[in-house]
């Protein structure tokens, strides 16, 4: 425990207002209901004389309010007010059958204390104080005027019971604590692993579209003097330093693959998939037993799909329909894909895929699967974001899911 909690009221870290202001209430009924009650049993019952009476009362009750907030400082008055009140009943002629050296109401008042200091302070400090109580106690006991019994320990009975309770209440509450920040921390990290996964896939997937793209330019610079009649000596140096430096960039390209890559993603070597294969993805989901009603791109549009788009329609009709055989096996569902344009002429073509499915015909108990990938809306959110579309994603009222993208095809827009 920092010093900055230790100067923090006790309970000041409960969410709930009424939890916080406990102690400060329990700590103001005890101080007003034992400050009156000790001067009026040690006037009345010990026959002590009124203004020392007075005198202990405030400095035993007192502290009290102090202990909600320095339990340990307030220990040091109380001990020290209860030790010199034992004392001076000693100046006293009262009854055996008082309590001595320790009134009631200083046991109450103690018992209240020994709670501060147990949901406060260290073990190696609680049981300072309770050999400390003990001493005390049993060194009086060698001054008793009517002879030491059992119940003149009960101080020290009563105190160690009461530090004992507190302090496992504190370390339960602090190794609850310490398991939820944990927690919330190994999430945090989990969810990052994740997304940082998750791009290194897509960084490994485009890499092959980029890199044919990277191989067209240096064939078409390499080849240029002989596919065109005639090329001036200073053209036919651009079209090799283009080569040179495309051939350059695949190298790098390769590098940066090689990091990318580990020995578990040997199989994404294929090559990459894109639009002609999600009628493959359909057929799929429709031999485990889901209906899917597939309407294709069509020739609507007059927009071509690039690569890029192509495979991250792919992969989120992909995971859409993954979803929906681990959490809603036989659902019916439905697949569109189309290319548009905006109504009102602003922005490019753009794809639309659409994966809705409605609730399964018999909820199953829990996922078929004891865990996914963990990859799904982090996976889409991510493709989605770097060909600059949008993505909505969410349940419907009737029990199923909606997965929506829209993927630009305009280079000025996927740039």
């Amino acid at each position: 425990m920092t010093s900055v909690e230790r100067r923090r009221a006790l309970l000041a870290g409960a969410s709930r207002r009424w939890v916080r202001m406990l102690p400060w209430a329990v700590a103001l009924v005890l101080c007003v209901a034992l400050l009156p009650t000790t001067i009026v049993v040690l006037t009345a019952d010990y026959g002590l004389n009124g203004a020392v009476a007075s005198a202990l009362a405030v400095a035993q009750a007192a502290p009290l309010l102090l202990a909600v907030v320095r339990p340990l400082h307030a220990w040091y008055v109380v001990v020290a007010a209860d030790v010199a009140g034992a004392l001076a009943l000693l100046t006293v002629d009262f009854e055996a059958r008082l309590l001595w050296p320790f009134p009631p109401m200083e046991l109450v008042g103690y018992v209240a204390l020994c709670l501060a200091l147990g949901l406060r302070e260290r073990r190696r400090t609680l049981v300072l104080v309770w050999l400390a109580t003990a001493g005390a106690n049993v060194g009086l006991g060698f001054a008793a005027p009517h002879g030491a019994g059992a119940r003149d320990l009960l101080l020290t009975i009563l105190g160690g019971v009461t530090l004992l309770l507190s302090g496992a209440l504190r370390e339960r509450y602090e190794a609850q604590r310490r398991l939820a920040e944990q927690e919330t921390i190994s999430e945090a990290e989990r969810g990052r692993r994740t997304l940082l996964e998750e791009r290194a896939r897509i960084a490994r997937e485009l890499h092959d579209v980029v890199a044919h793209h990277m191989s067209v330019i240096t064939v078409q610079a390499d080849t240029a003097e002989y596919r065109l009649a005639v090329l001036p000596p200073d053209v036919r140096e651009e079209f090799t330093s283009i080569a040179a430096t495309a051939r350059e960039s695949l190298g790098e390209m390769r590098r940066l693959l090689g990091v990318l890559r580990s020995e578990e993603t040997r199989g994404e070597l294929a090559p990459q998939p894109g639009l002609p294969e999600i009628g493959q993805l359909v057929e799929a989901t429709e031999r485990t037993g889901a209906p899917v009603d597939f309407t294709p791109c069509g020739t609507s549009g007059d927009a071509e799909v690039p690569e890029a788009v192509g495979l991250s329609a792919y992969r989120i009709v992909q995971e859409a329909l993954a979803n929906v055989v681990r959490h809603a096996p036989g659902a019916a569902t439905r697949v569109a894909l189309s290319v548009s344009r905006p109504a009102d002429g602003e922005g490019g073509a753009r794809l639309t895929v659409l994966v809705v499915n409605g609730p399964p015909p018999d909820p199953p108990s829990g996922p078929l699967e004891a865990g996914g990938t963990g990859h799904g809306l982090v996976g889409m959110r991510e493709r989605v974001r770097l060909v600059g579309g949008t993505l909505d994603v969410g349940p419907l009222p009737d029990g199923g899911f909606r997965v929506a993208a829209r993927l630009p095809l305009t280079e000025e827009e996927l740039t």
